[in-house]
């Protein structure tokens, strides 16, 4: 069973409120702050740090500090739709080529249409639950510096650099998502009718590099993975986001597209051989000799190569998000024999993958281990695999990948009907792939990058390539990391997400397909920050919406 410490200790906090969202229409969706004593009477002692710490990991994995959707942490959304995991699923997956939602819940089938709005609430709610988390371990890091003498001291500061790196995970999400955000740190005074001052992409890019590897950088006081206990942030989880930070730096601080706006400072070039730099510690550590499918299991735990993921434990971790979202909307609803087969008791038949997602693996079902999907028909429920209708769950395959099975078939039953199964935010075969595309992009691809990329295929049980080039990347990543939230960065980096070049299901809103405006590469502040902040600009080609 995974281990997860219960939250005793909470604040009154401002600082989770960095913005105050106003009610437009049916839409508040709102950081709710704890209602608790004040910190002097119950930070007293490592312990109690130790209990507030583990609310911010917490945060990744549940909506609620009791039960899966007791008081959500963000208001005015269903506390399901509001979980971290999910929200991020939502706008890093729903809007590419791997996965359709056949719900009609509200703004959903936005997302995958690629016509969201400015008020469009699961936009809002990423948004909330990026600064809900970013406030949590702001503050953090703000007690834990005025703590009596007595408790600092070697732990104090690893856990003020396990809060620093779960804020960074947070701001590196903004700067992807949103591009130019809100910045605050444990350094600004809070304000209760003020938000923090917006900065650029660049700006928020380059303070993302220097607060993890810079001279006073978070990544040397974390502990090596061997040293670090399962779900905590290691040195190299610092490694695997640095290293995407580097990979993408194109892309976020390209200031001088409007697009993406900024401050006109021309776009740093590909940091790749930096990149190449840290994906190359990674990949001397981690050897990929772990089966695909069993890095998605309910005892996924146990594998070396999954370097951070969110935690889940059928009793302890509770969530309508997470694997629990992942698992259940892949299986129809009232199939036993569906359910069974990965190892749950209920399914809610609401995601599908696109057919442009099975063509990645064409000629190679058979022989990919990765292909781990279901046209239904073994259990009695076929689907066909197109798309035509976004509303029947039977358009579309359904993935496997993810599972509440042990990875040796066997079933841990709970009566409480939630998975034990994590969500990988970083495997170590990214950083084989990522060294692999950084070499190809500074110029050419060499054997070391040629063995990365080929330990990848042959993990999977593939023959491995002679020559590769980017096409051959982004397929590659379609195939390794689908539902693991990278398609869409994948999609924009290689300039694919909103181009007529590359289409799939439903993109632009038709079943062919088609381009859309290259402002949809970033999601939009939402209204109610807007409105509620004269300190904000919102993203170009967002105006009206």
């Amino acid at each position: 069973m995974k281990k997860y410490t219960t939250v005793l200790v909470s604040l009154m906090v401002s600082a989770v409120a960095l913005f105050t969202p106003s009610c437009v229409n049916d839409l508040d969706v709102s950081p709710i702050d704890p209602d608790i004593n004040s910190p002097d009477k119950v930070l007293n002692s490592i312990e109690a740090f130790q209990q507030l710490l583990a609310k911010c990991y917490g945060s990744l994995a549940v909506s609620a500090s009791e039960g899966p959707d007791s008081s959500p942490d963000i208001s005015g959304i269903d506390g399901g739709f509001g979980q971290y995991m999910r929200a991020l699923f939502n706008v890093c997956t729903l809007p590419t080529d791997e996965a359709s939602c056949t719900w009609n819940d509200q703004t959903i089938r936005s997302l995958h249409g690629l016509s969201w709005t400015t008020s469009d609430v699961f936009v809002t709610a990423m948004f909330s639950r990026i600064y809900y988390q970013i406030g949590l371990c702001n503050e953090f890091i703000r007690q834990a510096h005025a703590a009596p003498a007595d408790l600092q001291g070697a732990e104090m500061d690893y856990m003020i650099a396990q809060a620093r790196a779960l804020r960074a995970l947070s701001y590196y999400h903004a700067i992807d998502l949103f591009g130019n955000v809100p910045f605050s740190t444990e350094n600004d005074a809070i304000s209760a009718t003020e938000g923090p001052e917006q900065v650029s992409r660049y700006q928020l890019y380059e303070w993302l590099v220097d607060e993890i590897g810079g001279e006073n950088g978070f990544r040397k006081d974390l502990r090596p993975a061997a040293g670090t206990e399962y779900g905590r942030c290691s040195q190299e989880f610092a490694t695997m986001l640095l290293a995407k930070l580097y990979l993408n730096s194109e892309i976020f601080t390209n200031c001088d597209d409007p697009k993406y706006g900024g401050e006109g400072r021309p776009a740093i070039a590909g940091e790749w051989d930096k990149c190449i730099e840290e994906c190359r510690s990674i990949i001397s550590s981690y050897p990929l000799n772990t089966p695909y499918p069993y890095l998605f299991s309910a005892d996924n735990n146990l594998f070396k190569e999954i370097i951070f993921a969110v935690q889940s434990d059928a009793d302890l971790i509770q969530s309508y998000g997470n694997t629990n979202f992942i698992i259940k909307s892949s299986i129809v609803s009232g199939n036993s024999e569906w359910q069974a087969a990965l190892g749950v008791n209920d399914g809610w038949g609401g995601l599908v993958v696109t057919s442009q997602l099975i063509d990645l693996f064409a000629g190679e079902e058979s022989t990919d281990a990765r292909y781990i999907f279901t046209d239904g028909s073994e259990f009695g429920d076929p689907h066909i695999k197109n798309v035509l209708d976004q509303s029947d769950f039977t358009n579309g395959y359904c993935q496997m990948k993810f599972t509440n099975l042990n990875h040796d078939g066997t079933n841990i039953s709970s009566t409480a009907g939630y998975p034990n199964t994590d969500y990988p935010i970083f495997r170590a075969s990214d950083a084989y792939l990522m060294l692999a595309e950084a070499q190809l992009r500074r110029g050419s691809i060499d054997a070391e990058g040629l063995e990365a990329f080929n330990a990848v295929r042959e993990r999977a049980g593939l023959e491995p390539l002679s020559t590769v080039t980017l096409d051959d990347i982004i397929d590659e990543r379609g195939r390794e990391f689908y539902w693991e939230n990278m398609r869409r960065q994948d999609l924009i980096r290689f300039g694919l997400f909103t181009t007529d070049d590359y289409v799939w299901e439903w993109k632009g809103g038709t079943y062919d397909g088609q381009g859309v405006d290259d402002h949809f590469n970033l999601f939009p502040i939402p209204t109610t920050e807007i409105n509620t902040s004269n300190k904000l600009e919102q993203n170009p080609g967002y105006g009206g919406m």
